[in-house]
């Protein structure tokens, strides 16, 4: 790669190649809190509340303001502790308060709004770089439209981290691996997740550490070998990666005396762990006995095709190994977690790299049939992101 290449993200003309995915984006986020608004006024409920003062988002505003220790006691036995929440979000919702006149709240939905154009961006350069920049501006129109996108504007982590993720991804793809390996720290301190991300940054290490010692990491434009100094930041970079997600796990063992596995009681206090799928299973099977039940297990069933079904195909399309191995992870511990079935599609959104053979088809289409389809699917999706918030929603 050259040092033209690896400089791509730093060039005036950066936000300008950007700039109408992020105007999408933004189209599509504002056509959802408009509907949001709507519904809820017509329920007389507060939209701002739904997103700012709900499930999760209470949580996170109660550790930025009164830090770790809080936990409630249910009366079956359980233990839901907030040190269950990373914490990069309450941090930056407790600056956000210091700094100037908003509450948690305040903080926690501005923090969520800014990381969402970022991720947008982020899934942008990364989609440019792979593929090419039509594809970029489909990608992230697409990752706007999900049914769940709404989660995107709520004071939630899935923003922040994916903004995390997504530049680390671009880092990693173009050469930057200490800012690699500290976006990783930093989405490690995000969401557990971040495992994911600190995986991405190993696996190509490992590979271009390979390539070099094969001899293949010559420079293709001059025949030069890789300088030292490059190795140097690669060895940096992959050291940084795991710090922010293994410095919170062992001092949560060391707070709660669990030790490096205190964690993990944390998260069975919730009744959240990792089984392999078997719980998520015999969920759907369940739904399977009855009507109409039966059709929302059918659902699921499909949705869990068409994410392997995406998967292959950018297997097969030869996707960067970062971005398959970032990919996998992500869907992996999603759909394997052992609680919470509701919240497994928004515990997709920062899995991006499935919608890229989607954006490269709609790519090819004529852009009027693509207007037609994004335009479509917004509405939709924001509708139907207005339906779950004043309904279930998250957690």
């Amino acid at each position: 790669m050259t040092d033209l290449e690896t400089r791509t993200a730093g060039r005036p003309g950066a936000l300008h190649r950007a700039a109408p995915a992020l105007l999408g984006y933004a189209a599509v986020r504002a056509l959802g809190l408009l509907a949001l608004a709507m519904w809820s006024a017509a329920r007389d409920k507060s939209a701002y509340t739904l997103l700012t003062a709900r499930w999760d988002s209470l949580w996170y505003t109660r550790v930025a303001e009164l830090g770790y220790g809080y936990e409630v006691r249910l009366p079956n036995g359980d233990v839901h502790s907030n040190l269950a929440f990373f914490p990069l979000l309450p941090w930056l919702e407790r600056l956000g308060a210091a700094v100037g006149p908003l509450s948690y709240a305040d903080a926690g939905f501005t923090v969520s709004l800014l990381a969402s154009l970022a991720a947008a961006w982020g899934i942008f350069a990364v989609a440019e770089h792979v593929y090419d920049r039509r594809v970029g501006v489909c990608a992230v129109l697409l990752w706007a439209v999900l049914p769940v996108g709404v989660v995107q504007s709520m004071a939630y982590s899935e923003s922040l981290f994916t903004a995390l993720a997504a530049w680390s991804l671009y880092a990693v793809l173009t050469g930057r691996w200490v800012t690699a390996g500290i976006l990783a720290a930093l989405a490690g301190l995000t969401r557990p997740v971040g495992l994911a991300v600190t995986a991405a940054v190993w696996a190509a290490g490992v590979v271009a550490f390979r390539r070099d010692r094969s001899g293949a990491g010559a420079d293709g434009a001059h025949g030069r070998p890789h300088a030292p100094a490059e190795g140097a930041r690669r060895v940096l970079g992959v050291v940084l990666a795991p710090l922010g997600a293994a410095g919170y796990v062992l001092w949560v063992g060391h707070r709660t005396g669990g030790g490096p596995l205190g964690y993990l009681d944390v998260q069975a206090g919730w009744r959240n762990g990792f089984d392999g799928g078997v719980a998520f299973a015999r969920f759907v099977a369940e739904k399977l006995t009855s009507f109409p039940a039966a059709l929302a297990g059918v659902g699921l069933i499909a949705g869990v095709a068409l994410l392997v079904r995406l998967y292959v195909v950018g297997v097969r399309q030869r996707q960067p190994l970062a971005l398959l191995v970032y990919t996998g992870i992500v869907v992996v511990l999603a759909l394997c977690a052992s609680s919470y079935f509701g919240s497994k599609p928004r515990l997709l959104l920062p899995a991006f790299p499935l919608l890229l053979p989607l954006a490269g088809a709609l790519a090819r289409a004529r852009t009027s049939r693509s207007a037609a389809v994004v335009c479509g699917v917004a509405v939709a999706s924001a509708v139907y992101g207005a339906f779950w918030l004043n309904g279930s929603g998250p957690p």
